[in-house]
C-alpha cells in the first residue's frame, strides 16, 4: 500500500516550504522547497543538502525526522483551498553512490543527500 498519496504527490508540485524537524543534540528545524523533493519508485524522499549540519549531527544520534510541507493551491479536505501534510520518518545522509550522482545532476549546490524513509504521511487540512 503507498504511503504517499497521489494529494501528497500533487503538493510538490506545487511550489511552498518544507520544514524539516529533527532532535537528537538538540531539537533543530530547517527550511528547503517543495520542488527539491525527489521521490523515488518505493517511495524515499530524497532532498539535496548543502547546510543541514545541525540536522545531520541530529540524525546521528537519533534517525528520526519529520517534515511538514504544503500548498494553497491544491484543493484539501472539504473544498478548502490549500492543504499540508506531515511526514514521519527515518534519515540518513548519502554521500555517494547512483542516487548521490543523480541528485548532483539536479542541485549541483548539494554536497550530501538527505533521505527520509517514510513511516507516516498525513494529511492535514
Amino acid at each position: 500500500m503507498s504511503k504517499l498519496s497521489d494529494k501528497f504527490l500533487d503538493v510538490i508540485k506545487h511550489e511552498g516550504v518544507v520544514s524539516i524537524m529533527s532532535w537528537g543534540v538538540e531539537p533543530h528545524l530547517v527550511n528547503t522547497w517543495n520542488s527539491y523533493l525527489v521521490i523515488t519508485e518505493d517511495e524515499r524522499i530524497l532532498i539535496p543538502a548543502y547546510g543541514f549540519r545541525k540536522t545531520q549531527k541530529n540524525v546521528d544520534i537519533n534517525n528520526k525526522v519529520k517534515i511538514a510541507l504544503g500548498s494553497k493551491e491544491v484543493i484539501g479536505y472539504n473544498d478548502y483551498q490549500g492543504t499540508g501534510f506531515i511526514i514521519e520518518g527515518t534519515a540518513r545522509y548519502i554521500e555517494s553512490g547512483d542516487e548521490y550522482d543523480m541528485m548532483k545532476s539536479k542541485f549541483s549546490f548539494l554536497t550530501r543527500v538527505l533521505e527520509l524513509t517514510v513511516d507516516k504521511a498525513k494529511q492535514m487540512l
